[in-house]
């Protein structure tokens, strides 16, 4: 606990105690949905994770203090506010320096997360390679922090709105492993299947705890990316939203935003062209990534009560 944070009293007792945390980013309450759906869902995601057994612990930047775990006024105050800064591993610094608020990337949450011993984290989607990128450089921060920081993290894959199959590329250049759970598809957030196959598969949340056990016998390094598809009776079809995401991204080009704005835009656009289903199906698959991670969380903690994970391998 000899870290810059700061713990609400719930969060640091369950790591105390070896109790089982999910890491929670809040972007999605600054930047991914408007009021009140954004603090509503915010607040539905937290009960997700504690019904499984586990604690969460939502991630952000208050008044430049490093926070790990809101309070209810908290997660309201920054449901409601404006011009919070987006943080990633190269603004975290700046926002506690300075002294602001901002909330927590996938990237920001996963270094957070790390420093306060939470070892899962359950996002929506990842960030990753943009479209057109050989000539924008566009490349998201999420990408490399997978391969350098040891957390795993529960999504729905990588935003549809990106350049799928180079997301992949550098995930494998960084040595990611990237599990899609129960089929052998990777899903593509709203869609269930994003027609590229998934590198691996595992069907339980005991699978993967256990090839998590190895991965830390063996003294990997960095993160592992788990890629659940979004409940079935939520996702909106691959053709449908392929029409909504190429007319978002021409209105995007034509408007001139660029830089971190891009993702954000776009992703309310989408909203208006799938006449708020996207929002629905958003909501839906971060409640589920939440359930998931909280299953995880609790089985990792069970095996390491066990005393059986990280004992040095045979000689």
């Amino acid at each position: 606990m000899n870290t810059p944070l700061h713990f609400h009293a719930d969060v640091r007792a369950a790591l105390q105690d070896g109790r089982a945390v999910v890491a929670l980013e809040s972007t999605i309450i600054t930047h991914g949905m408007p009021h009140p759906a954004n603090r509503d869902t915010a607040r539905d995601v937290e009960s997700a994770v504690r019904a499984t057994g586990a604690m969460p612990a939502t991630i952000a930047v208050l008044d430049g203090r490093v926070t790990v775990g809101l309070d209810d006024a908290a997660l309201e105050r920054l449901s409601l506010a404006r011009d919070v800064m987006k943080l990633s591993r190269a603004d975290l610094g700046v926002a506690v320096s300075r002294g602001v608020t901002g909330s927590t990337t996938v990237a920001a949450t996963m270094i957070v997360a790390k420093l306060a011993g939470i070892d899962v984290f359950a996002t929506g989607g990842i960030g990753g390679v943009h479209r057109e990128a050989e000539s924008s450089m566009d490349v998201s921060a999420d990408l490399p922090e997978l391969g350098r920081t040891a957390v795993t993290v529960v999504s729905a894959g990588a935003k549809a709105i990106l350049d799928l199959p180079k997301t992949l590329e550098v995930l494998e250049t960084q040595g990611v492993p990237v599990i899609a759970v129960g089929q052998d598809a990777l899903p593509a957030f709203w869609s269930r299947d994003s027609g590229l196959p998934a590198p691996l598969r595992m069907d339980s949340a005991e699978e993967i705890v256990a090839f998590l056990r190895v991965r830390e016998s063996l003294a990997l390094d960095g993160g592992v990316l788990i890629a659940q598809p979004v409940p079935a009776a939520d996702e909106i079809p691959r053709i449908e939203m392929d029409r909504h995401i190429e007319r978002a991204l021409d209105e995007a080009a034509a408007a001139g935003v660029v830089g971190k704005a891009v993702t954000p835009w776009l992703l309310s656009r989408i909203v208006t062209l799938s006449d708020g289903r996207s929002l629905a199906t958003n909501r839906a698959l971060i409640l589920n990534n939440a359930r998931f991670a909280g299953e995880l969380a609790v089985a990792l903690a069970e095996a390491r009560r066990d005393g059986s994970a990280r004992k040095p391998p045979r000689l």
